[in-house]
């Protein structure tokens, strides 16, 4: 990258047992030429969480040429073993422990984690986010022991929105992770899980809070194809091209909202729909 500016690739939803492999060598490629500062990885690596998807996975992770940091995501969570899932969830991922959850410090930026899956909910969609307070507290302290002046930009598997009832939210405590996000020196708040990209402002009490999220790099693609999002700071500007081998506008790949409920993604080899867009002003400048 050129001297003071930052250059992050933003990538999720691989979902290895469904992998889009023209994808993710084009990726493989762009990260060896482009030579990022950093990758961010915001989860689901696999479909079923079985271990020869884990071991494709952190086989193409630990190929990469460029500092890496992964949040888990719902599915990479134990899928047919309740008693792993239970007593020892992440065990699978123990060839990116490294990676797992890591903190990156760039010149005057760090990329700082927020867990939001669970190995349990007291309700029955447990594919949905969860802030624990233990969570959000980690996150909350890596920022508050940052430099004074460093930004942060903060990654997790689940957009911070609460959307719906209390029983089917997105994200149960999304509210209060953006409320204590906006008092901080916060660039964005990087997810997947939605498979479609997009970059909004949410307005909270206590100020807005920029929500950017990554498309897949997998077959389960939603309205837009396999994509992922280049993330340039300069010091003053966050800038966000979603990246896509179908030479998409990123004004095109964006949706214009999280959904209320992520829909079922089209099944392989079906034709790909656009989402109507809706005019967006350009988020504002943290």
């Amino acid at each position: 990258m050129t001297s003071g500016r930052t250059l992050i690739f933003h990538l999720s939803d691989v979902h290895f047992g469904l992998e889009d492999n023209r994808a993710l060598d084009w990726v493989k490629q762009e990260i060896s030429e482009q030579r990022p500062d950093a990758v961010a990885i915001t989860g689901d690596l696999t479909m079923r969480a079985r271990h020869r998807e884990f071991e494709a996975a952190t086989q193409w992770i630990n190929s990469l040429d460029a500092p890496v940091t992964v949040e888990i995501g719902n599915h990479d969570m134990p899928y047919f073993n309740p008693v792993e899932r239970f007593f020892d969830p992440y065990r699978r991922m123990s060839a990116i422990q490294d990676k797992v959850e890591k903190e990156i410090d760039l010149p005057g930026l760090a990329v700082v984690p927020l867990k939001t899956v669970r190995r349990w909910q007291p309700r029955l969609n447990w594919s949905k986010g969860w802030v624990t307070d233990s969570a959000l507290e980690k996150c909350l302290a890596a920022i508050d022991a940052l430099p004074e002046g460093m930004q942060a930009i903060v990654t997790a598997h689940h957009p911070l929105r609460e959307v719906g009832t209390q029983g089917t939210a997105l994200t149960r405590n999304g509210r209060k992770a953006l409320d204590a996000l906006a008092v901080r020196p916060v660039l964005a708040v990087l997810s997947g899980h939605v498979h479609d990209a997009f970059d909004i402002v949410e307005e909270t009490g206590s100020g807005p809070v920029r929500m950017i999220g990554a498309g897949t790099l997998s077959q389960r693609v939603r309205s837009t194809p396999p994509s992922f999002n280049e993330l340039v700071w300069d010091g003053r500007r966050l800038e966000v091209t979603v990246r896509n081998l179908d030479h998409v506008l990123t004004q095109d790949m964006q949706i214009s909202d999280v959904p209320a409920n992520a829909l079922p993604p089209r099944q392989p080899g079906e034709p790909v729909a656009r989402v109507n867009q809706v005019p967006r002003t350009d988020p504002p400048v943290h």
